[in-house]
């Protein structure tokens, strides 16, 4: 296999994953679109949430964790195709503030369609933009030291759970953004609501940086396999040990006759801000998944997915309007249909409309991603 060939199959695999699970997240925008009258919990109750919705939220539990991880390996990425660490720093933080004033317009816009907006939601792309930001500043750490603290981060985080300041306060508002979900009131008319605290997520995009290493061109690709297997299943097994001795990492699981629920309940972990057992269940799998779409290779259905991987923000803010669009047209020529929601009536429903909608933007995510590669002489370009 020569040097160019492993290197596409490399970046391929990345783009391949990134795909991925911008489905399944299209799969959960889809839920809350459409299902908006059956909103589940963070975590989940479990004697609510039927065995299908259950599984369908879950599966989108590895989009943010994976999706962070890999902004953290495509910088190092791009710090070894132009200048080193102080092109990525600049990039880092020029993408991270341009993330942020997405999340403040178009992308909550496409959720709410609110101008002026009462609410801004502080969401995933806020949560990367700021860790990108943070990442800028942290490049410049030994390797050594940025894994020691992207680890304490991940692995310790869950100590600060019980850590609450007064309401309304400055320091309340800080500490929101950096680990509790929570409302900042900024005046009579405008609240922002904090849904992705972002103190775990720089450890994780820490850790994606940190990881760069193993995609090396000098880097064999049967070590970086190794490395990929051993850190995935490692995080695997840390995830059961932790969850079996039900003391540390997320909220304790619960035994129930129904031997469904007590696996639901021991799956049952929590996003907001994302516990130790949430990133160690959702990294391992991501890993463990990169592995084997690297050793796959060049299947057609990888190359489909790249696809998506490739153009991740145009997919990301083209899918929110359509999915907007869609409901609106659907609320006005068929009419609210659960209280104050037009919505599906069951998660089939869901399922088949999340599996129509990539053939149908699969085309003009196929024409940006091209133009992108294509137009390298168009700087903005890679900002999406």
């Amino acid at each position: 296999m020569t040097d160019a060939t492993t290197l596409r199959q490399r970046l391929q695999s990345i783009d391949a994953l990134r795909g991925l699970v911008i489905l399944f997240m299209l799969l959960d925008h889809v839920r809350e679109t459409f299902l908006l009258h059956r909103q589940v919990s963070d975590p989940m109750s479990i004697d609510s949430t039927e065995p299908a919705l259950f599984v369908s939220r879950t599966l989108a539990h590895l989009c943010a964790p994976v999706f962070v991880l890999l902004t953290g390996l495509s910088a190092w990425l791009y710090g070894q195709k132009y200048q080193g660490r102080r092109d990525v720093s600049a990039f880092l933080f020029k993408r991270g503030l341009f993330l942020v004033v997405l999340e403040f317009t178009l992308v909550n816009f496409a959720w709410t369609f609110q101008l002026p907006p009462t609410v801004i939601y502080m969401q995933v792309i806020w949560a990367i933009g700021v860790s990108m930001i943070a990442l800028a500043a942290l490049v410049w750490l030994p390797r050594a030291l940025l894994i020691s603290l992207a680890l304490v981060i991940i692995a310790g985080h869950n100590l600060l759970d019980a850590v609450h300041l007064a309401p309304g306060s400055t320091s309340q508002a800080l500490w929101s953004i950096l680990h509790e979900r929570s409302w900042i009131q900024v005046s009579e008319n405008l609240r922002l609501r904090v849904t992705y605290p972002v103190l775990p997520w720089i450890g994780v995009i820490a850790l994606g940086y940190s990881v760069g290493p193993w995609f090396a061109n000098v880097t064999p690709p049967a070590r970086r396999q190794r490395y990929l297997l051993t850190a995935g299943i490692g995080a695997l097994v840390g995830f059961v040990l932790l969850r079996m001795l039900n003391g540390y990492g997320d909220k304790p699981w619960q035994a129930y006759d129904s031997g469904v629920q007590t696996l639901m309940s021991f799956f049952n972990i929590t996003k907001y801000p994302p516990s130790l057992l949430f990133l160690a269940l959702t990294l391992g799998i991501g890993l463990l998944v990169l592995l084997a779409f690297e050793r796959v290779g060049h299947k057609r259905w990888i190359g489909v997915l790249a696809v998506f991987g490739a153009a991740p923000m145009f997919f990301y803010l083209l899918h929110l309007y359509v999915l907007k669009i869609l409901y609106v047209a659907c609320a006005a020529l068929l009419g609210l249909n659960h209280g104050n929601y037009f919505g599906f009536d069951s998660i089939g429903a869901v399922w088949l409309a999340a599996l129509w909608m990539p053939l149908a933007l699969y085309p003009p995510v196929r024409w940006f991603a091209a133009l992108k590669a294509r137009r390298r002489d168009i700087a903005w370009l890679k900002y999406l």
